[in-house]
């Protein structure tokens, strides 16, 4: 494994001696890194640990050892891919993770439903979804959660051309915030986003 930090700003986000992995058996091991705001990055190949970084980040997965700090605020993290949210509608997703987070933005919400083409599909039932508009139902929520650290896996996974222009652009915009972070995990980083700072996993 190896990590290459461009810190420009105090850190939001600190992870130290940090094992572990979706198993029984450890996909990297002893990561020491700290995330300044803006936007950054998390890239490696299938089974480095992308995915299973970002769970222990959010909170969703115990490491082997070691610690997380992470400042006040909130942390988004959400899944809804797993067939147990199959019987919820999206807005009920919506509603659900609103409860969760006090600095939701729900005039930001409309106006990402209106653009990513989801008004039509509030009142739906995630197993009647599309792949990618699935996947959208987790972007949405995302974006507008206000949380001081927000975790996204893949977002571009499965959209369309225009929703992946929509998605960079909210990304280009709120690069250079000050007060809160945003990961994105993924295979490669485009290179029209400016970045805070790269984590690059390598497979043990």
């Amino acid at each position: 494994m190896s990590s290459n930090s461009c810190v420009l700003h105090p850190n939001l986000l600190q992870v130290e001696n940090l094992s572990g992995g979706p198993g029984t058996e450890a996909v990297f091991e002893n990561l020491s890194f700290s995330w300044p705001p803006g936007l950054s990055w998390i890239m490696g190949d299938e089974g480095t640990g992308k995915t299973s970084l970002l769970r222990i980040l959010g909170g969703a997965l115990r490491p082997f050892s070691g610690s997380v700090h992470v400042s006040p605020g909130g942390v988004f993290w959400a899944d809804l891919s797993h067939s147990t949210h199959d019987h919820l509608t999206v807005q009920a997703c919506w509603d659900n993770l609103q409860s969760q987070y006090p600095l939701w933005r729900s005039d930001l919400l409309e106006a990402l439903c209106q653009a990513l083409d989801m008004e039509r599909h509030r009142h739906k039932r995630l197993e009647m979804l599309s792949t990618g508009s699935r996947r959208k139902v987790t972007l949405i929520a995302a974006l507008v959660s206000g949380a001081t650290l927000t975790l996204l896996d893949q977002p571009f996974a499965s959209l369309d051309s225009s929703s992946v222009r929509i998605v960079k652009d909210f990304l280009s915009e709120v690069a250079d915030q000050k007060n809160r972070v945003w990961i994105v995990a993924d295979y490669e980083v485009p290179e029209d986003l400016q970045l805070s700072s790269l984590l690059k996993l390598e497979t043990r």
